[in-house]
């Protein structure tokens, strides 16, 4: 089996990149939902966030309102480290255990849709780690789009992640996200059959 950790920052089309993998027959394990479980009202991890970040950041039904706490922790370094440290080592496990899961299975390929893959340290659970990039105009203007976003929430959030220079040493494979869908599909074909 093979696992693709398919990595990159907001808007560059990682989910994109996971649905042509999924047509061509992968196993796609997203990050983000599978972290999701971690939130849940009355775990240990959603008791920590409520210690660190205050009962604001609930909903009225006790769940955590992740807008919010996304809203509090991408303009403040030291709050996203402190979140990370509470989300990142439980989402580890379970996204570890679905990768088992489908080993037993016998699944040929598993792409990981992980943000932050190489930041967490998660490239233990990949063979492969595919980065996709495009510019910060390229970012700023996919994520604007079609939205009433803020549109200085969303430059906090893109100056918070790592920079794509810094994550290319990481990387086996660097997919420019500049062009067309039509190009980052061809681009994605021609990946896969040099894995099968």
């Amino acid at each position: 089996m093979v696992v693709i950790g398919v990595t990159g920052n907001i808007g560059s089309g990682k989910s994109t990149v996971c649905r042509f993998l999924a047509e061509l027959g992968a196993a796609v394990i997203d990050a983000d939902k599978a972290a999701q479980g971690v939130y849940k009202p009355h775990s240990q991890a959603w008791q920590k966030i409520i210690d660190i970040f205050g009962t604001e950041v609930l909903r009225p039904s006790g769940e955590i309102n992740r807008v919010k706490l996304a809203q509090l922790v991408f303009s403040n370094p030291k709050a996203l480290a402190q979140l990370n440290e509470i989300v990142h080592p439980e989402a580890y496990q379970v996204v570890k255990e679905r990768i088992e899961n489908y080993r037993r299975l016998g699944t040929k390929v598993v792409a990981l849709e992980a943000a932050l893959l190489i930041e967490a340290n998660w490239t233990t659970l990949v063979d492969k780690v595919w980065l996709v990039t495009a510019s910060p105009e390229t970012l700023l203007r996919r994520l604007t789009r079609g939205q009433k976003a803020d549109r200085d929430e969303i430059l906090a959030r893109l100056k918070s992640q790592t920079p794509d220079e810094k994550k290319m040493k990481s990387a086996d494979e660097v997919i420019c996200n500049e062009g067309d869908i039509n190009e980052l599909h061809e681009k994605i074909v021609e990946l896969w059959n040099k894995l099968t």
